[in-house]
């Protein structure tokens, strides 16, 4: 079995968790729908063709305006790589915000979130957080039934650790495919937290030392969630490393937001950005970053610095 073709080939990813309203039980509305349909078709004109979502965006809602569009776009649903996520439990009631990967849970969402998208089947499905209490042989079996049935073709996680993807991976011949974190020029520990081993600082960075390298040496695609930064480097305030993007940008004739995602995939690790903004405008500033990065070793190194604010160790 190998890693769909579309999915390996994704430059990007767009992430759907903006769309379909707000953070609550309210039907989306004729509003959400066309902001929905003009990102989804500025991440196509961009080149896009992997869509991400999750069971838990917007209460389920990100999801059901996505099938919505689907719907109305004959074709659409085989020219993209279609992948959501499960495993995250939203507070409701006495009921506590939870993680729950048990293998009834796994099936249940799997069924509801095919449902809210209106297709027969999932490109890739991603476990979205580790759950303590989960059992990893109880997992894989349900993966493997989701597998037989035809309703999931490919697996991966996402927020995990290299010690808990290879637990899981040894409990199933059904390959891991992804692994999704939080990565960006921001949010740094993926990168920080292997340089400044040894040194006074690493007790500030709890990303796991080794994931990157386990993801690379097993061919896991790493997907970066949060990868602009929520417009931190891109003009929502001023900072040394947003004037630096910027001044890249103008250099080389592209936008900020391409340089954020350039600096991103430069790594060797193969990092595919996820773009989770639904502002075509930004998805369309977006567009050269498909391109491979025009950042040089220095480049890269002095955005890298002038985000941390002081000099590498």
């Amino acid at each position: 079995m190998t890693l769909h073709p579309d999915l390996r080939d994704s430059r990007l990813v767009y992430g759907g968790m903006g769309l379909g309203g707000g953070w609550d039980q309210e039907p989306w509305t004729a509003r959400d729908l066309d902001r929905a349909e003009a990102a989804v078709e500025a991440a196509l004109a961009i080149g896009i063709t992997a869509f991400d979502f999750a069971d838990i965006y917007r209460y389920g809602k990100s999801e059901a305006v996505f099938g919505e569009v689907l719907a109305r776009t004959p074709g659409l649903r085989e020219r993209i790589v279609l992948q959501t996520k499960c495993g995250i439990r939203l507070p409701d009631g006495d009921h506590p915000g939870h993680y729950d990967l048990r293998g009834s849970s796994i099936v249940r969402r799997v069924e509801e979130s095919l449902a809210r998208l209106r297709t027969d089947v999932l490109d890739v499905l991603l476990l979205h957080r580790p759950d303590p209490l989960a059992d990893p042989r109880d997992v894989a079996q349900a993966l493997e039934s989701l597998h037989r049935q035809g309703l999931v073709r490919q697996f991966g996680v996402s927020n995990m650790g290299a010690a808990q993807v290879e637990q899981l991976r040894r409990e199933t011949e059904l390959p891991l495919l992804v692994n999704q974190l939080e990565m960006s020029l921001a949010r740094r520990d993926w990168v920080e937290s292997g340089v400044l081993l040894n040194t006074p600082a690493a007790g500030g960075y709890e990303f796991p030392v080794g994931t990157l390298e386990y993801c690379t040496a097993h061919r896991i695609q790493l997907q970066a969630w949060g990868a602009l930064a929520q417009g931190r480097f891109t003009g929502s305030e001023p900072s040394p490393a947003g004037t630096l993007t910027a001044e890249l940008a103008e250099r080389k004739g592209t936008t900020p937001e391409t340089i954020l995602l350039w600096w991103l995939r430069r790594h060797p690790a193969g990092i595919v950005p996820v773009i989770g903004t639904s502002r075509p405008e930004r998805i369309h500033a977006c567009r050269d970053a498909q391109l491979p990065p025009d950042l040089s070793h220095e480049e890269w190194y002095a955005l890298w610095i002038a985000a941390r604010g002081k000099p590498l160790p």
